[in-house]
């Protein structure tokens, strides 16, 4: 075989490989809205201390929604705290188009009156609200939250609660829009939810 012909052979396979690399492509992740889709969301009635609260009542207002319990040592206040910073960094008239729900996975210890005295330490505008166990376990599913009772180590101290740690961006429509992570710096909390205000 001459010197030649094997040049020519091996310019040939060349060819091939290059017009293949132009053509394929590998199977790249899926984006993370297909990773990790939103959950559908949508109404719920429960209780606060000013009487049965819906989420449909405030159609017309974005919603942020927040899960957890006010017996929570770290996380919830972590939370609650970042949400009231970016509250603080909204206009009067941006405030009016926004309600804040905390909304309680703990019915056995959070009473709609016990509640509404917690939430109001982070921001008087958040409205805290609980109901049944059946109630607060359907609507979680319906969020995508997790949360679990842990029992006590001993007779002397409280059972913790784990659970999920995100925030729920709700739309004027009452269609979930977005996740807000755990622990989002205020001015991030601000900017999304000016992203999401209705005009």
């Amino acid at each position: 075989m001459s010197n030649r012909f094997l040049i020519a052979v091996i310019v040939v396979l060349l060819s091939l490989l290059v017009g293949l690399g132009l053509f394929w492509k590998p199977q790249s992740s899926p984006p993370p809205a297909s990773v990790n889709p939103l959950p559908p969301g949508g109404d719920f009635v429960l209780q606060s201390a000013n009487g049965p609260v819906a989420l449909r009542d405030y159609r017309g207002r974005l919603a942020v929604l927040y899960f957890g319990y006010s017996f929570c040592p770290d996380i919830c206040p972590t939370n609650l705290t970042a949400l009231s910073g970016g509250m603080a960094l909204l206009t009067p008239a941006e405030r009016e188009k926004l309600a804040v729900f905390f909304i309680s996975v703990d019915p056995q210890r959070d009473t709609p009156e016990h509640l509404k005295t917690y939430v109001e330490f982070f921001d008087r505008q958040m409205i805290g609200v609980t109901g049944s166990p059946a109630e607060i376990a359907e609507l979680a599913g319906r969020y995508g939250v997790f949360y679990a009772v842990q029992p006590a180590a001993n007779a002397a101290e409280d059972y913790v609660v784990d659970h999920s740690a995100e925030s729920y961006i709700v739309g004027a429509d009452g269609r979930l829009l977005a996740r807000l992570a755990h622990d989002t710096p205020p001015d991030q909390v601000a900017a999304l939810i000016r992203q999401y205000l209705p005009n």
